[in-house]
């Protein structure tokens, strides 16, 4: 007989069971996990992707572990008090685990892991909720496809095809000619503000943003502090983050 086609039911108790299993192995995954290197690396993450992050798990993998997951959750499996820590002064870690951070795992020299994490940075585009770093404003007069980011001459019209999605995202362009037009052809008039400086941006500007290209996300990892064993002590690379930290508790 063939497959029911009809909707399954999925019991809520099976999926938390399977969430809590997860995070009970991740949480033993770190814990067997530390005695096998000298330094463990609280580092934040801005502007967050997969895709990135991968790389550095690829570039890191003979010899550290990125470990990415609920801050609670690394927090326990470093220990928060020094008879929780597996070894000494590990739990000092823990005050740095705020916010979206993870936690790296090396056997590779500390300088020189901070030297080649300070230079992992790539542009991107930015996601609803971020803040702009900067203003972008369509121009009038004939539409490009990077909306004045580099000059005419070394631009391409933006496609017709693309001139309803602009419409639709409150861009009152219109069609001349088979060219993409906002304003007056001439250039002149107003154009059309995509975003301000210090905009927290919404779905709509992200969505006109990437259509025109303009990357105001830079993905970028900060040390804030490291753990060694041979020590047991505790080093702050970050002294902006730390003092944060200190006036927030």
């Amino acid at each position: 007989m063939p497959k029911s086609k009809r909707n399954k039911v999925v019991h809520m108790t099976q999926v938390s069971k399977k969430t809590r299993e997860h995070k009970e192995h991740l949480l033993e995954t770190i814990r067997e996990a530390i005695p096998e290197y000298q330094h463990i690396f609280v580092f934040g993450i801005e502007n967050m992707r997969n895709t990135h992050i991968q790389e550095v798990r690829k570039e890191l993998r003979d010899d550290s572990r990125i470990f990415l997951g609920k801050t609670t959750l690394m927090v326990r499996a470093l220990g928060r008090t020094p008879e929780e820590a597996s070894a000494e002064g590990l739990h000092k870690l823990s005050k740095y685990m705020t916010g979206n951070v993870g936690l790296l795992l090396t056997n590779r020299d500390p300088a020189a892991l901070q030297e080649y994490l300070s230079n992992v940075t790539a542009a991107d585009f930015a996601r609803a909720g971020a803040v702009a770093p900067r203003g972008f404003t369509i121009p009038a007069g004939h539409v490009y496809s990077t909306g004045g980011e580099v000059p005419a001459e070394h631009d391409v019209p933006m496609g017709h095809t693309l001139e309803p999605e602009l419409r639709r995202l409150g861009v009152p362009t219109r069609m001349v000619k088979g060219k993409v037009v906002l304003g007056e052809e001439d250039g002149s008039g107003e154009g059309h503000v995509v975003c301000r400086e210090g905009d927290v941006l919404e779905a709509r500007q992200t969505r006109l943003l990437k259509l025109f290209s303009v990357c105001l996300s830079d993905f970028a990892i900060k040390v804030r502090a490291y753990w060694s064993a041979s020590s047991g002590e505790v080093t702050v690379v970050d002294e902006d983050a730390a003092e944060e930290m200190e006036a927030d508790s």
